[in-house]
């Protein structure tokens, strides 16, 4: 084993236990949470699943490795992670893994929620984009992120349509002031 394969082992096993720590520690248990979710939750999993293998597959059928790919998308699945990492901490007892509305929800504007609603989102989307360049080929980078960003854009969907019908006015004025994903842009 080389030491980029350390390396790759190294950040993606931290990612996967960060991952599986915050899906199981933030599921709503609340008797008084109703839950939104429409098993997208479970479409992530089976999505990220297949993409990640089929990704993993191509990489080491069509090797195309690059120092420069790998280094780039090492450090932005640890930039990405700490992104997901921070919003999860921000938002404390209101981050959910699953989509679920508390009779006590607040809407969460500052910090890092003042440019963009879905930062942890962004931040998981940031690690699959980083994972496909590790893998320093292009179609496996397709072929991981593409599906993913797909099932991630439906999980929006129902967690705004969610938002709005609990926050009525207050969501849609969040909106028109941020953006979903990426700073200033979308």
């Amino acid at each position: 084993m080389n030491n980029y394969s350390i390396v790759m082992i190294t950040v993606s096993s931290l990612w996967l236990l960060s991952e599986i720590l915050i899906n199981l520690l933030t599921r709503s248990k609340r008797s008084e949470a109703k839950s939104h979710d429409k098993n997208s939750l479970s479409l992530i999993w089976i999505v990220i699943l297949l993409s990640i293998a089929f990704g993993l597959y191509i990489a080491f059928s069509f090797p195309r490795f690059s120092e420069v790919k790998f280094f780039s998308g090492i450090s932005l699945m640890i930039i990405a992670i700490s992104i997901r990492l921070i919003t999860v901490f921000s938002l404390k007892s209101l981050f959910n893994a699953n989509v679920a509305i508390h009779h006590d929800h607040k809407l969460k504007t500052d910090g890092i929620f003042k440019k963009v609603r879905h930062p942890s989102y962004s931040g998981s989307l940031l690690t699959f984009l980083g994972l496909g360049l590790t893998l320093g080929n292009w179609i496996s980078l397709f072929v991981i992120f593409i599906p993913v960003l797909c099932v991630f854009l439906y999980r929006i969907n129902i967690e705004e349509k969610t938002l709005m019908n609990h926050f009525k006015e207050e969501y849609i004025d969040y909106q028109k002031r941020t953006k979903k994903l990426i700073p200033y842009v979308y």
